[in-house]
């Protein structure tokens, strides 16, 4: 799998330039699934943000499903176990890519394990997943106790798919909690390399292979290293 890894989508040129070299062809004659779940777990998020982000409807701004897909469907996880794989299996084989939002990244990893969907992804070697701040969050060992409202007394861990863990939403206007300073205290809690990013950068993962495309600001940190 492909992972196009975003904290506020595919807000800048760069951003989707690298995703149209991830699919190998042009968005317009691409296939896509969107991914609503996170937000059920995240308590900022209700009914009319999911329809805002199945409809594209974010005042102006360019959200997911509004990239010019040749098609867009939504596949919600917390349905699948009770339908069978055999419905919707062929639904995510058949789509190039997977938009997922973002919530609450510990209630996604859950229902990505609960409905089958995780023990899926290393059979996607073409597919192309674009995480949303959770939905790419869950894509990392750890998100950090700051990020987790779904169950606060449980684990802060996720799905592990790559190595490093993701600070999003860096220094968002308004958002006293996403500032550097505290996206560098973030970091001193979090074992191995992490990144902080802001609205206009992405991490883009490729056999293994990590670049940062950034028209805005981000910051690298290891605690290993002391970096």
């Amino acid at each position: 799998m492909k992972l196009l890894l975003t904290s506020g989508g595919v807000t800048n040129d760069s951003i989707r330039s690298s995703l149209v070299g991830m699919l190998g062809k042009p968005i317009e004659e691409s296939r896509a699934l969107l991914i609503p779940t996170a937000q059920w777990g995240q308590p900022m998020c209700s009914p009319e943000t999911v329809w805002r982000t199945v409809a594209g409807r974010w005042d102006g701004e360019t959200g997911l499903v509004d990239l010019g897909w040749r098609s867009v469907g939504v596949l919600e996880l917390t349905a699948l176990s009770t339908i069978g794989d055999d419905r919707w299996v062929p639904w995510v084989r058949d789509a190039d890519v997977l938009l997922v939002d973002g919530g609450e990244a510990v209630y996604l990893a859950h229902w990505m394990r609960e409905s089958g969907l995780a023990d899926l992804l290393p059979s996607l070697a073409d597919t192309v997943w674009v995480g949303v701040s959770a939905g790419s969050m869950v894509m990392t060992p750890r998100i950090g106790r700051e990020f987790v409202d779904w169950r606060p007394d449980g684990t802060d861990e996720t799905l592990g798919v790559v190595d490093f863990s993701i600070f999003p939403h860096l220094d968002y206007p308004g958002w006293s909690s996403n500032t550097t300073e505290s996206a560098r205290r973030w970091a001193t809690r979090i074992p191995g390399p992490s990144y902080a990013i802001d609205e206009q950068t992405a991490i883009s993962v490729v056999d293994g292979a990590v670049e940062v495309i950034s028209e805005g600001n981000w910051e690298f940190y290891d605690t290993a290293t002391g970096t």
